[in-house]
């Protein structure tokens, strides 16, 4: 039997980013699946969390992400533009947001559709590799959603016509966040149990493996 876990995954968290290729070769290499719930950053949901808090949260928040993309041997460069637009002189958030709604939405979708590890991985990477200060352009989001097997017009026009739908889906996902165990990004859920943060990975495999995960046979 194949067996499946929740993973609660934010656009705008680089832990999340950093995660995504160890759930695609787990989902590659043996039975089980991976169920993409996209979530809004707590950037948006608690615009007060960065605020109020201790500034040394963030300057080790980027010490760390740089060096465990160093560890994992991932390319990695905070986002050119930042998917959540913030003020950075008060570490506050404006109500209006260019970008992060509609990547949820194109996300929910995604999973909806049963691509939504692939689509992640791919637009992720394109966020938070570096490699463009352009990732938020439509030919940028095309080809990564391409390579996902997607069509990003078809999707930007379902997200136009059924945005709300979309929105209440995502907020559903995040009252099951909350019921799993936690609020942050990544969190996967299995078994009624929560594993927060890409560092708690090998204790969700083994878990799986304790519940009869099984290699995949390749013909």
């Amino acid at each position: 039997m194949t067996l499946a876990f929740d993973c609660f995954w934010s656009f705008r968290s680089p832990y999340s980013y950093l995660l995504v290729p160890r759930l695609a070769a787990l989902e590659r290499d043996f039975d089980v699946r991976c169920d993409i719930r996209i979530v809004r950053p707590i950037a948006v949901r608690q615009p007060e969390f960065f605020s109020t808090g201790d500034p040394l949260w963030i300057s080790y928040l980027m010490r760390d992400t740089a060096r465990t993309a160093e560890y994992l041997g991932m390319p990695y460069r905070w986002p050119r533009p930042d998917p959540v637009v913030m003020d950075m002189a008060t570490r506050t958030y404006p109500a209006e947001q260019p970008y992060i709604h509609r990547l949820s939405r194109l996300g929910q979708l995604a999973s909806e559709r049963g691509h939504g590890l692939a689509f992640i991985a791919a637009v992720s990477s394109l966020i938070w590799n570096g490699r463009t200060d352009q990732w938020h352009q439509s030919e940028h989001l095309a080809q990564a959603t391409a390579t996902a097997g997607l069509d990003l017009a078809d999707m930007d026009e379902v997200v136009t016509h059924e945005g709300e739908r979309l929105a209440a889906a995502i907020e559903a996902n995040e009252a099951d966040q909350r019921a799993a165990g936690h609020y942050g990004v990544p969190l996967m859920a299995f078994g009624g149990e929560p594993f927060f943060g890409q560092d708690r990975f090998d204790q969700l495999v083994w878990r799986l493996e304790q519940a009869g995960l099984a290699a995949r046979q390749h013909g």
